[in-house]
């Protein structure tokens, strides 16, 4: 892979030890798929800021870095941690692992990163424009950051993502070449789809389907802001889908020809194959969490909570997760008080799948999410049951 003369230097550990660790990971990631060279990035998003995901050893790598003395040279963003970094007390986290947790939310301020946690920095501000390349990780927002915003990123690991962000530049591979970003399934949507839990098991279906590809989907009309995000995490979360186009939708999308549509695989996805993947995901049994955010809930979602809460009073509790950005913006506009007044809570910088809510005395959890019904049962070891928004609200109150 060639190098410039300034990131040799970098390599060699003339712009010092953490610019070196990291400039050897991106070498070495860009050696293994035959990058031809590393180009400079807008912005970064790095996972595994979660104590409970990346223990000790995490945080002893993150803290080296902060110890090294690296940088930010990218506007970069994190992804959710363990807790609820205000309210952590509120609901239940132990002192030890808060203590561990602010350590690597700490280490991460030191190095010039923005410590505002989310899996929606899209929603944050963190939003790069069409063709700027970016280094991400976040499965569920580098799927809507290369689809629906049409910028480049591969699906990062955490420390490659962190890398970058020291470093400003990624490997030239991937996604971030034109001739990657084909389509290569034509998925055939034979029913309407409404809200944003048959939109993610419409992606949880394909990815489990397909494992790695580029899905091009046909049958879809007009799809909001939500639902794209609950697609996105549902492709994500059941194979490795980093980008999928949606006819007339997206903006590669708009441009794949008829000829170009007619040599893809083809793969019709009918009713039944929502439905099954929705029963398949949900166990019946007792359930005491209600837990909405899985990715973090928009402004919008947030508002119809409220709506939909007006003048109840909740029986199980209720976990609203968001940034603390679209929290605040929801604080102002009175949504935050007329949710929490009903008993639910809204949190931020952390989510259900995240956290230990296995030790805060939970049986199981409803969910509006499928990725947030395949992680939990592995992360928490807790059953869940899927319904949508609404019906997860209603499940609250009775």
């Amino acid at each position: 892979m060639f190098l410039t003369r300034k990131e040799e230097e970098v390599l060699k550990g003339d712009y010092g030890p953490a610019n070196a660790l990291a400039m050897k990971l991106l070498v070495a990631l860009g050696e293994v798929f035959e990058a031809e060279r590393l180009i400079k990035i807008k912005s970064a998003q790095v996972s595994g800021i979660s104590y409970k995901n990346i223990g000790d050893i995490g945080l002893g790598f993150i803290e080296d870095l902060s110890r090294m003395g690296a940088k930010a040279k990218a506007h970069t963003t994190i992804n959710p941690a363990g807790m609820d970094l205000k309210r952590w007390r509120e609901l239940g986290i132990g002192e030890a692992f808060a203590r561990k947790q602010l350590q690597i939310i700490s280490a991460f301020d030191k190095m010039g990163i923005e410590t505002s946690c989310t899996c929606t920095p899209y929603l944050t501000g963190n939003k790069p424009r069409r063709g700027e390349h970016v280094a991400w990780a976040e499965s569920s927002a580098v799927v809507f950051v290369n689809s629906v915003l049409g910028a480049k990123t591969n699906r990062e690991g955490g420390p490659l993502a962190l890398a970058s962000a020291i470093t400003g530049l990624t490997p030239l591979y991937g996604y971030h070449l034109e001739t990657e970003r084909k389509p290569t399934h034509l998925i055939k949507v034979e029913m309407p789809l409404s809200g944003g839990l048959e939109y993610s098991a419409l992606g949880y279906t394909v990815g489990k389907t397909s494992g790695k590809c580029v899905p091009f989907f046909v049958g879809l009309k007009k799809p909001t802001l939500e639902e794209l995000k609950a697609l996105g995490a549902g492709l994500a979360a059941s194979g490795s889908v980093a980008l999928a186009h949606i006819d007339k939708v997206t903006p590669e999308g708009r441009k794949i020809s008829e000829k170009e549509k007619a040599h893809l695989d083809k793969f019709p996805i009918e009713e039944s194959d929502i439905q099954e993947t929705i029963q398949r995901l949900s166990t019946e049994d007792k359930f005491d969490l209600v837990c909405l955010g899985c990715p973090h809930c928009s402004l919008e979602e947030l508002k119809k909570a409220a709506k939909l809460l007006s003048g109840k009073k909740v029986k199980k509790r209720l976990w609203l997760f968001t940034s603390e950005y679209v929290r605040k913006l929801a604080t102002k506009l009175g949504y935050v008080k007329k949710i929490e007044k009903t008993g639910a809570l809204v949190l931020n910088d952390t989510c259900m799948v995240v956290s230990p809510i296995e030790e805060l005395g939970v049986n199981g959890v409803v969910v509006n999410s499928c990725k947030a019904a395949h992680y939990i049962p592995s992360t928490c070891g807790l059953p869940v049951k899927l319904k949508s928004f609404e019906e997860s609200i209603r499940e609250a109150l009775i």
